[in-house]
């Protein structure tokens, strides 16, 4: 069998990635990953081998970021990390029968100076976007060279647009990320209406996060509030601890009614707002949810893909902010939901974003027409399940064909 290197830069890249791994692990070839950028959790999660430096930065990886976030990016001396991290990954790359590239022009570039056959799922680029994609040089010339075997792209539309740019085949097999949240888990507790809440994974961002979302919780009624079918329901990450958690929100009036903290959730408490944290149950909440709050990435992605409505708060950043938003929106179509802005009050956004949460559980209980949207934008924005399994079949017969197994 043949011996694979994944090569991403990012959070959700790396997931995809190590989806992907273990797959081609299972139908028995040898895999290895190099995260240019982050830790690589993902693939260490799946115990995958993982070469490079494994330096976690305080934007979280190479994208979407304001401005104060890509000065953050130079001062910490990301560029010059990147730089080490290719040519380190060119150390190892002619120990490897194809490199499998997961996300944008970065990987896609460290592949292509390599010298090495490859495969490139693109996961990072969408035509949603703008209606035709305009890749950032020099992508559209590397993805030209006839080393790169194969491209597979993250929805349809782009799989046409770049076909036509590229004049080669560009084929649209599922995106892998989908398939955890698709696969049916134990969903949490039953209620007529679950307001999901999604305040990301990296900190200091996600502090600022959940600040803002609490405040859009007391905005929200007395009269929805109170009512005993509703729920508000906040997946955390592990990179926050309670206690970290409750010295955060205990200065804005909330409080623990938890006895213990040995359990896989918390419920804060401040007046007639009642929201419960979970912890290691992000795939639950998500499939449990009838609306999500959100202030993510890949996360807001998997939501739209299981058919669920997004309202978005934008934060301050580095990676959540408007810009970011305005982008995600356009990626992920009209079932995602922004209060608009108003750059002198905060407090505005966040009433706001309090009665764009009431109108969208009223139009779910009274229309069904936005339920139909969401299944339409799920199937055309991400596809259905079975990525992983797609694109890995793809991989290993193209391993063959060109005959790079042992």
């Amino acid at each position: 069998m043949a011996k694979l290197l994944l090569i991403s830069n990012g959070h959700g890249e790396d997931v995809s990635g190590a989806l992907l791994a273990t797959e081609l692990q299972r139908i028995g070839h040898q895999v290895e990953a190099f995260p240019l950028v982050g830790k690589g959790n993902a693939y260490q999660n799946e115990g995958i081998k993982i070469h490079g430096f494994r330096r976690e930065f305080s934007t979280g990886g190479i994208g979407y970021t304001s401005l104060i976030g890509r000065f953050t990016e130079l001062v910490q001396g990301q560029i010059f990390y990147l730089a080490l991290s290719i040519l380190r990954l060119l150390k190892i790359v002619s120990t490897f029968d194809l490199l499998i590239v997961v996300g944008d022009v970065v990987p896609l570039l460290a592949a292509w100076i390599s010298n090495r056959k490859s495969v490139v799922y693109l996961v990072a680029y969408s035509s949603h976007y703008e209606g035709k994609l305009r890749l950032p040089w020099p992508a559209s010339f590397c993805l030209k060279s006839k080393r790169v075997l194969e491209i597979y792209s993250r929805d349809k539309l782009t799989a046409e647009d770049l076909t036509v740019q590229l004049n080669r085949p560009i084929i649209f097999l599922g995106n892998p990320f989908m398939d955890p949240v698709l696969t049916p888990r134990n969903k949490l507790p039953k209620r007529v209406f679950r307001l999901g809440i999604l305040p990301g994974s990296r900190r200091p961002e996600l502090d600022n996060n959940l600040l803002m979302i609490l405040h859009v919780l007391k905005c929200l009624p007395n009269s929805l509030l109170t009512a005993s079918d509703f729920s508000l329901d906040m997946a955390l990450v592990n990179a926050m601890g309670n206690e970290e958690l409750l010295a955060l929100v205990s200065k804005d009036g909330w409080h623990c009614m938890n006895e213990s903290f040995q359990t896989s959730y918390m419920k804060l408490v401040n007046g007639s707002c009642r929201l419960t944290v979970h912890r290691n149950s992000f795939v639950e909440l998500l499939q449990s949810s009838d609306l999500l709050l959100c202030m993510a990435g890949t996360a807001a992605e998997q939501a739209i893909g299981l058919a669920k409505p997004v309202i978005q708060l934008p934060g301050r950043g580095p990676q959540f902010t408007s810009s970011f938003a305005e982008a995600q929106r356009r990626l992920l179509g009209k079932t995602v939901f922004c209060a608009k802005e108003d750059s002198f009050n905060k407090r505005n956004l966040f009433l706001e974003t309090a009665n764009l949460i009431l109108l969208i559980f009223n139009q779910l209980h009274q229309d069904s027409q936005l339920k139909n949207d969401c299944v339409n934008e799920a199937l055309c924005r991400l596809g259905s399940k079975g990525g992983t399994q797609r694109m890995t079949s793809s991989i290993n017969e193209l391993i063959f064909k060109f005959g790079l197994h042992e």
